[in-house]
């Protein structure tokens, strides 16, 4: 009998089997639901149709609730489905919710999660967004549902999910300087397509992988859904679990995939045969070198989200900005309110990262998902007309970030600071050598 994948394990046990394998359908219990403010409003009043406008949540431990998206707006609309999270989660007095008119908040849902010890090896974290694929980094199963799916968890902490099979993708060597996770993953996306994972669990592994920090491997499995997968995934090591017991006391069961488990595909990746990438409008696969595209002028960079707005990314792109100055207009927004701390006490040759930023002509906005997903006409760094943007972003379909008119291009946080400095896209691997 052959063995069983991470994602088989941890949902088998989530089921009470002794032995579950893609196909199968199962209730499992559910460890964490998260929404925010631009699904949480849906989702809970869904809720209180189906169980009643008292009746409790499963489990107040378990239901995060973090405002991210559309946060530092005039819009009305906007700060309603935030009153609609405050309302509720005062009625059911939920510890967990990251207000974002107090000292609580803390940024986007994705990185969030991690910094506040929310995500441990081995259990299963659902959330009301695409990209909760996010936490598959930490070796647990997580992704996205809709919110009925999610009313019913936040009713009963169980859900129906069929067990994904896994696509195994290895990334192999060292990584040549101006590469990063961002690189790679856009690499895969440009191989198999946004359809090539479909429902797939898509499993990173190899040499690369182990060398990289959490974050980066967060940036790896946030794009698993680009390419159409379930989740995205990295097998716990002690790195994981630095990470995680710094934030959280909690015990956590680990899972790893056997050496015979049965594998729906697999691909290899030699890193150091990977240039930086970039994925042309309109689609997260539409991808080339980064050498391809040098010399195409741009009216825009932005540097942010769940995918760009890490510390790691700053400290890339401040690499690279330093003694330098911008000629397109440049956007920079942190992801958390952690990563903005950061941008006052990490430094590069005794300059912090924000005086460096700023220095070179970016703009630094507040914590928050800001123009990643368009938002309301004040949305911080939000396309408007026809702008051509290269963001460090995830997606890029027409009106992702504003106007339908607008175009973007996906690329690392390298490759957006060298393209800034230039006003045209380039690949920043000589920048670095400078």
């Amino acid at each position: 009998m052959a063995g069983l994948t991470i994602a088989e394990k941890i949902l088998s046990r989530h089921a009470e089997m002794a032995r579950a394998t893609a196909g199968d359908t199962l209730w499992v219990d559910v460890d964490i639901l998260m929404t925010h403010d631009i699904c949480g409003p849906g989702t809970i009043d869904i809720f209180k149709r189906e169980f009643g406008d008292t009746a409790p949540v499963w489990d107040r431990e378990r239901v995060v609730i973090i405002p991210d998206h559309y946060i530092f707006t005039k819009d009305a609309s906007s700060r309603d489905n935030v009153n609609i999270l405050r309302e509720f989660v005062t009625a059911q007095q939920l510890p967990n919710f990251y207000n974002p008119d107090t000292d609580t908040y803390r940024g986007v849902c994705h990185i969030t999660l991690a910094e506040e010890g929310h995500t441990r090896p081995g259990e299963i974290l659902l959330g009301t967004d695409s990209h909760t694929c996010t936490a598959g980094a930490f070796g647990l199963f997580a992704t996205g549902i809709g919110n009925t799916d999610a009313a019913f968890v936040m009713g009963t902490g169980k859900l129906w999910l069929k067990v994904p099979p896994t696509i195994r993708v290895a990334f192999d060597g060292i990584l040549p300087a101006a590469v990063t996770a961002k690189d790679l993953v856009l690499a895969l996306a440009g191989a198999i397509g946004v359809d090539g994972a479909s429902y797939a669990a898509l499993e990173f592994t190899g040499s690369a992988v182990d060398q990289m920090e959490m974050p980066e491997r967060m940036t790896l499995c946030n794009m698993a859904i680009e390419m159409g997968a379930k989740t995205g995934m990295v097998a716990p090591d002690e790195k994981t679990r630095t990470f995680v017991r710094s934030r959280t006391d909690k015990a956590f069961v680990e899972a790893h995939t056997d050496p015979d488990a049965h594998l729906l595909a697999e691909h290899r990746f030699e890193v150091s045969k990977i240039a930086p990438q970039v994925a042309k409008p309109h689609s997260p696969d539409n991808v080339v070198p980064a050498k391809d595209l040098a010399g195409i002028a741009i009216d825009r960079c932005y540097i942010g989200s769940c995918t760009g707005g890490k510390t790691e990314d700053f400290v890339r792109a401040a690499q690279i900005l330093k003694g330098r100055e911008v000629r397109v207009q440049t956007y920079c927004v942190p992801a958390t309110t952690s990563v903005d701390k950061d941008l006052d006490t990490f430094k590069i040759e005794g300059q912090t990262l924000r005086d460096i930023l700023v220095s070179a002509g970016s703009h630094v906005g507040p914590p928050s998902c800001a123009a990643c997903l368009g938002g309301p006409s004040d949305t911080f760094g939000r396309l408007n007309g026809g702008e051509v943007c290269l963001s460090t972003t995830n997606r890029n379909f027409p009106g992702r970030m504003g106007s339908p008119a607008s175009s973007v291009y996906l690329a690392s946080p390298y490759t957006v600071a060298a393209s800034a400095l230039a006003g045209s896209i380039q690949d920043p691997s000589a920048y670095l050598q400078e």
